[in-house]
């Protein structure tokens, strides 16, 4: 299939707005990005956020995310996905409204691409909304093709997973991506794994095949409050992509609405003794992890004939590490139930 056809099937995915926001299809994005530098051409490549609802998505960090920008920032539409075709309504099932015994309104299902200016004026693209239930191969090709159109350079996908961690300690994020030196900063996984599979993760697959740099940013949420909103997670996704981004995001609303949910977790934890050892246990196993990563840093440096562990030897231990979890977790459940 040839780029002009390839370009014509993309398109059957999204609806553009009309007039759009920023200029594609052309040499130069210089109505988005004047006087910012960065390409050649004069123009700056733009940063893309991906934060799609529905998958790995623990503390509600990845949609308050979304939500929280658009709420707080500048924006204007620049295409519209077609949800018809790519969302399974009895899987999720929009809100009703029923009023005086006559149905007057439903929840609004969206998937759309925004152009999203920081405190600064600085612009980047914002993708959000329902994660696509089918045709993840038509999406993720329309994606590349808006990011192509769009002279889109780094893309940084949002996800959140409950882990075995307390809620006392500091928030961790794990990155992944497809150049190293985007995630020097962060925790990562230096073994090769398997996960559950993501419209957002096939996104990834497909723009690093067409050459784009992209990045997930994965925050570790305390699993025993995973399915209640967690602001820590959300605020610390939005720093991160700040980072790597190189933009300037609005996090006080979310600072005090951290506070908030910590003073009520505090609470808890001294209103129960139950909850309370249950925090204790994750607080030494946490402190525990983190100095064995310390200490794994250092050994790094390697003395003269210390051998590099090899592929299978991270794997190994990053398999003994999840059966670690899993152990704890099914000890911890078996607790529940006997109380």
């Amino acid at each position: 299939m040839n780029g002009r056809h390839e370009r014509k099937a993309a398109g059957r995915m999204y609806e553009m707005e009309y007039p759009a926001p920023i200029q594609f299809d052309r040499p130069s994005i210089a109505d988005a990005t004047a006087g910012l530098g960065g390409a050649e051409d004069g123009a700056e490549e733009l940063p893309m956020l991906v934060a799609l609802q529905g998958y790995a998505d623990a503390g509600q960090a990845v949609s308050s995310a979304s939500s929280h920008l658009l709420a707080a920032l500048e924006h204007s539409p620049v295409a519209s996905f077609k949800v018809d075709e790519l969302i399974d309504y009895r899987s999720r099932r929009p809100g009703v409204t029923i009023d005086n015994s006559k149905v007057v309104d439903s929840d609004d299902v969206r998937l759309d691409l925004h152009l999203v200016k920081d405190t600064q004026g600085r612009p980047f693209l914002l993708l959000s909304g329902l994660e696509p239930d089918l045709k993840w191969g038509a999406f993720s090709d329309a994606v590349v093709d808006l990011a192509r159109r769009g002279q889109v350079g780094m893309v940084a996908s949002l996800y959140s997973a409950p882990m075995t961690v307390p809620h006392t300690r500091p928030l961790v994020i794990s990155a992944h991506a497809s150049d190293s030196s985007l995630i020097q900063d962060f925790h990562t996984w230096d073994s090769r794994m398997i996960v559950p599979g993501a419209a957002a993760l096939e996104t990834e697959k497909k723009l690093n095949r067409h050459g784009f740099e992209t990045i997930g940013l994965t925050a570790h949420v305390p699993h025993y409050i995973a399915t209640s909103d967690y602001p820590e997670a959300t605020l610390r996704l939005l720093q991160a992509f700040g980072e790597v981004a190189d933009r300037d995001l609005p996090l006080k609303a979310l600072e005090k609405e951290l506070e908030r949910v910590q003073h009520q977790l505090q609470d808890q934890v001294e209103d129960s003794q139950e909850i309370a050892t249950v925090v204790s246990a994750l607080e030494h196993q946490y402190d525990a992890e983190m100095e064995r990563m310390r200490r794994k840093r250092e050994n790094n440096l390697l003395k003269p004939g210390q051998d590099i562990p090899t592929g299978e030897e991270l794997g190994a231990e990053f398999e003994a590490f999840l059966q670690n979890m899993s152990d704890e977790n099914r000890a911890d459940s078996d607790e529940q139930e006997d109380n």
